[in-house]
């Protein structure tokens, strides 16, 4: 996915920019409301600050809205209601307060597209499906194996549900541990460890996880099909 980063703050840029990188996202950067309103790589979502050193950033909001419905989340260190309203108001999706973490901004970026992407018929509403067993219902947090539902430890859950963000990928233990448990996180990872030897447990034959020595884990679908990516049954 392609972001259109509007920061003028370095540092800060640089961080959300390396984040962003690792989890797969295709990153243009920009540094001033002029050149995000004159850039013109397509991309598929703009993460906004609003104190540019140009132009105050809900004005460019403003004009990024008038162009077209590329999803747009505000980021910003002002965290009074009044812009954040005024954002909504001017067409942002979603709006994110300094600080933050790269794994929220993440869950943002693939919560709006998740509201955005088309519904072709009422039919697909409901849970993700997974290969012919396997639905995860995100907005209930709930499993279910063959239409049972499956009891899992709230971490668990979170590991699963990561996971088949992308199934197929290869997912780095660094970016396991920060999407489901901190980016702070201290601890031994061998929890990590014990987490995806339970998800096997629980959910044989419908999923395998497999184990790259040195670098982390990757989730396949049984059958090779990989789901549909969004709601609904395929």
């Amino acid at each position: 996915m392609r972001v259109l980063l509007v920061e003028d703050d370095e540092p800060v840029a640089e961080s959300l920019r390396r984040g962003l990188l690792r989890y797969g996202f295709e990153v243009a950067w920009v540094s001033t409301g002029a050149a995000a309103l004159s850039h013109a790589d397509p991309y598929e979502v703009v993460l906004l600050d609003l104190g540019l050193p140009d132009t105050d950033g809900l004005d460019v909001c403003k004009a990024l809205r008038e162009r077209g419905d590329v999803p747009i989340i505000v980021i910003s260190a002002r965290s009074d209601e009044t812009d954040r309203v005024v954002g909504l108001e001017l067409g942002a999706d979603d709006y994110v307060s300094k600080p933050f973490g790269v794994r929220e901004v993440i869950a943002r970026i693939r919560a709006v597209m998740r509201r955005i992407q088309p519904r072709t018929s009422a039919a697909e509403a409901g849970p993700d499906r997974y290969g012919a067993r396997l639905t995860i219902d995100r907005k209930a947090a709930r499993v279910r194996l063959d239409g049972d539902e499956v009891s899992l430890a709230p971490k668990e859950y979170d590991l699963l549900a990561f996971l088949t963000e992308e199934p197929g990928a290869l997912m780095s233990r660094e970016q396991i541990m920060e999407a489901v448990w901190d980016a702070n996180w201290f601890g031994p990872t061998k929890t990590l460890d014990v987490h995806v030897a339970a998800l096997r447990r629980k959910l044989a034959g419908a999923i395998t996880i497999e184990a790259v020595r040195g670098v982390g884990f990757r989730l396949e679908i049984a059958g090779g099909d990989k789901g549909d990516g969004g709601s609904g049954t395929s």
